[in-house]
């Protein structure tokens, strides 16, 4: 058990993920995602938390598996089309991860993920989150759009605004 991590957890405030993403964060990253699955068949899903519940510090969860937990617990390896996108924030941890259904997982590598990873931790240690999320929401979108276009009109299947642990 890492020791720092978990008084760092502990002693951050569970309202952080909402200081980050304020309001008007939230209306700006919910539009840009209703519009992005307006161009292709995928489904983004954005989480961001601040502290881990206390059960996952003791079992000393990462980044990666915190993402799988919350994949399966919000649904978004349930999409008709298995297009569900997950990208997790740990906002504590400073890591962010995006995990992909089978449906895009087969066709887009972790390449593409992890760059788009990189590019948001960057962003946010400078304290751009907003920025960080729109432009991997847009980068997200071409690599989307280019594998799997839209068919006419689709069912919005995740909820557009971020949810906010």
């Amino acid at each position: 058990m890492n020791t720092a991590r978990m008084l760092r957890h502990l002693l951050t405030p569970g309202w952080l993920a909402h200081r980050a993403f304020r309001p008007a964060d939230v209306a700006a990253i919910t539009a840009a995602v209703a519009a992005s699955e307006d161009s292709h068949r995928g489904e983004l899903c954005i989480v961001a938390e601040g502290p881990l519940p206390i059960g996952r510090l003791l079992d000393d969860q990462s980044a990666r598996a915190r993402a799988l937990d919350l994949f399966g617990r919000l649904g978004v390896w349930d999409t008709r089309e298995n297009c569900g996108i997950l990208v997790y924030i740990q906002l504590v941890d400073r890591r962010v991860e995006v995990l992909a259904d089978r449906g895009i997982a087969a066709k887009l590598g972790e390449a593409d993920w992890a760059s788009i990873c990189r590019d948001m931790e960057a962003a946010f240690k400078s304290g751009a989150f907003r920025r960080g999320v729109l432009d991997a929401v847009e980068r997200i979108t071409r690599l989307l759009a280019l594998h799997f276009p839209a068919r006419g009109k689709k069912a919005n299947e995740l909820p557009d605004k971020p949810v906010l642990l």
